[in-house]
């Protein structure tokens, strides 16, 4: 048989004739197969093969380039899931707002902690093992009708974590941006923890003040404009002093000063193959910090040794 008079099909539908060829790997490739490329065609698997050894965009901060503000959408519409919660079962408060240490008596009142009580008594809070209660009150809000704000409060701070947090997320990409949230959270508590331990505490400020402390150390590594930045941040600070006598202070700075920490760290990681190991380091020991500085206060509560 003349070669020249070979039928040629397709490498992946051998019933097709094809006289095609693949731009990259030269292998016969029917119209079904045909990808357009930047010279001729490729096949599939050449089209995957490139994707795969193209190198991702990145932001400033490493993270990955998104465009929708996912983990803002996820992290509002769990706060207003829960306030529905609440709205249903207001049992949900009491259960999961942040406490350190209280006391429950036999007629079911609350009252102020002591390490020695009458055993008609029990312990509620982190000092009876109730870890959750440090990230579970981040995502809790005063009832309508309770607190100086009431439904205000949620509301006030969803507002927030929708104009920072969407900003936040955009320079940080959704994974380092759940950590700083998270991390912000957990510092806002176990400051309220360690200065304030009788005082229950919820909502989702600390979380966002440690936002508000992010815009703030991103822009200057980025050298923008700091005069908005600056009056910004103004506000939060002024903020923080007037919820000293409305709402929970120690949690507002708690996540101020975990949210900083966090952000310095993604900001001024060497920009090389050690950026994501810094990064992650700098969280978990900060992590560690917090956690150990929760179970010392717990332990000096408790009188353990």
């Amino acid at each position: 048989m003349d070669p020249e008079s070979a039928v040629t099909t397709c490498y992946r539908h051998p019933a097709v004739e094809s006289h095609v060829r693949c731009a990259r790997c030269e292998r016969y490739i029917c119209p079904d197969c045909m990808r357009e490329a930047a010279v001729g065609h490729q096949c599939p698997e050449c089209v995957r093969e490139g994707a795969r050894s193209v190198r991702q965009a990145r932001t400033a901060f490493g993270g990955r380039i998104t465009a929708v503000p996912l983990v803002t959408y996820v992290l509002i519409g769990l706060n207003v899931l829960a306030y529905v919660g609440e709205l249903v079962r207001p049992a949900i408060v009491d259960r999961f707002e942040m406490l350190g240490a209280g006391l429950v008596g036999s007629d079911g009142g609350h009252y102020v902690w002591q390490d020695t009580y009458p055993s008609d008594f029990h312990a509620v809070g982190v000092v009876d093992g109730e870890w959750y209660r440090l990230l579970t009150s981040a995502f809790l809000h005063l009832p309508p009708t309770e607190g100086t704000f009431g439904i205000l409060h949620i509301v006030m701070n969803m507002v927030s974590l929708w104009n920072i947090g969407r900003v936040v997320e955009a320079q940080l990409g959704r994974l380092r941006y759940v950590v700083l949230y998270l991390l912000s959270a957990l510092g806002g508590s176990v400051l309220v923890l360690l200065i304030a331990p009788g005082d229950p505490t919820l909502g989702a400020s600390g979380a966002i003040f440690g936002l508000g402390a992010a815009y703030y150390v991103m822009a200057r590594r980025l050298g923008a404009d700091m005069a908005a930045v600056n009056r910004f941040m103004a506000g939060l600070l002024l903020w923080l002093l007037i919820s000293a006598g409305l709402t929970s202070w120690q949690g507002h700075l708690g996540g101020l000063l975990a949210g900083a920490v966090v952000t310095l760290a993604y900001a001024y990681a060497p920009r090389d193959s050690r950026r994501a190991l810094v990064q992650a380091g700098a969280c978990a020991v900060l992590l560690v910090v917090l956690l150990v500085s929760a179970w010392a206060k717990v332990a000096e509560l408790t009188g353990a040794q």
